[in-house]
């Protein structure tokens, strides 16, 4: 049997590196994991997919001697931004790429049913293929079709996320909360609009949208303990259209993130609160939307969590260390709420950031962070 190689991994990321697709239509995406997919089936394997989630691909192999079902998760989506990296092999769909590094996992999670299509594994073995990480929670929206439901359904979880700012191949993860829980933010803003020169005789969206997103500042400082911390920003702000003329409305987007679910519902209920009060204040309207249902905490099983770190810590071919917090939002989270599991950080060693249009993942990260959970997974299956 062909051993898993660093040329199979880097094929599989370049290939899939070249046509990013975004939320719920990764098609093109789906198409190619299906080639390979079923390339390897065999009679240990089974392939599922719903017409109602049609990008999502489930793969299950039947363990030899199965104690448990473990599951291994890669999203498959990308973001809407135009690729700066001048790669012989970057996205030729125009504005979209992947800058988050879905290609580093969707390569990974290949290796995987690659390799177990080769090496039965002794306890049953699932890779989810997941659309819509990045927008329209593909994670919630698997679960709530229940796809997970009876021999579907792993009794752990697993999966990665890039980090540039690791070295290539290093893994990193902690017991607890690895990843804030987020909240999308719409407001929308309605006065009455004017002639500038003329302002007594307007309700002036502007002046309240500015006091509103200073006093969004307070809900972190003042609502939240500081040693837990918290994220309110405004990312969009749209309204007007000439400088001497006062407009009706005034649109604002942004994101709220903490490492509670908590802390992240008092945040939430203050913004309500403070949007009340500049509404009031201002004589105007304020429309608050916030959806929070399915990116949650990313919350690490402790028990799940020590025995990962405990067998990378052990083993000297493994690069490991111990993971901070991040503010990072990951929908992996919503299933962790409902199956026990571990998120962990692999280094792909760029001095861009994730969501950076010239985000370059070293490739040296492909091989160690696959062999590494392998191995973790094959060790997890003989205890």
């Amino acid at each position: 049997m062909a051993e898993i190689t660093f040329e199979n991994l880097q094929q599989y990321r370049r290939d899939l590196h070249l046509i990013p697709e975004l939320a719920l239509v990764e098609f093109q995406t789906h198409a190619y994991l299906m080639d390979k997919i079923t390339s390897w089936q065999n009679d240990t394997m089974t392939i599922r997919t719903v017409a109602e989630l049609p990008t999502a691909i489930l793969v299950r192999f039947e363990g030899s001697d199965p104690k448990r079902t473990i599951g291994y998760r890669s999203d498959i989506d990308a973001l809407p931004i135009t690729e700066q990296t001048g790669l012989s092999f970057q996205s030729i769909h125009a504005g979209v790429m992947h800058a988050c590094g879905h290609d580093v996992h969707m390569s990974l999670a290949l290796g995987m049913v690659q390799y177990f299509s080769q090496h039965q594994p002794k306890d049953n073995f699932i890779v989810f293929f997941q659309p819509a990480e990045e927008a329209k929670s593909g994670g919630k929206l698997a679960y709530d079709l229940g796809l997970f439901e009876d021999e579907w359904r792993p009794d752990e979880f697993y999966g990665i996320h890039d980090q540039p700012d690791l070295p290539a191949g290093t893994l990193s993860t902690l017991v607890g909360t690895l990843f804030a829980g987020t909240a999308e933010l719409v407001i929308d803003i309605h006065g009455q609009g004017g002639h500038a020169a003329y302002p007594h005789l307007v309700k002036d969206p502007i002046v309240a949208a500015a006091e509103l997103i200073m006093q969004l500042q307070t809900v972190v400082s003042r609502s939240v303990d500081p040693i837990k911390g918290g994220v309110v920003s405004i990312g969009v702000i749209n309204g007007g259209k000439a400088n001497n003329v006062i407009p009706d409305n005034i649109h604002l987007e942004g994101t709220v993130r903490s490492m509670t679910r908590t802390d992240l519902d008092i945040m939430l209920t203050r913004i309500r609160q403070i949007a009340a009060g500049v509404a009031l204040s201002n004589d105007i309207t304020i429309d608050v939307v916030l959806e929070s249902g399915s990116y949650l905490p990313v919350e690490n099983n402790p028990e799940l969590a020590n025995q990962l770190i405990d067998f990378m810590q052990l083993r000297d071919d493994i690069a490991f260390e111990l993971a901070q917090p991040a503010m990072t939002g990951e929908d992996f989270g919503y299933l962790l709420q409902q199956i026990p599991g571990v998120m962990l950080w692999l280094g792909v060693n760029d001095n861009h950031a994730l969501h950076s249009p010239k985000l370059n993942i070293d490739e040296a990260a492909l091989l160690p962070g696959f062999t590494a959970l392998r191995d973790f997974i094959e060790w997890r299956m003989n205890q």
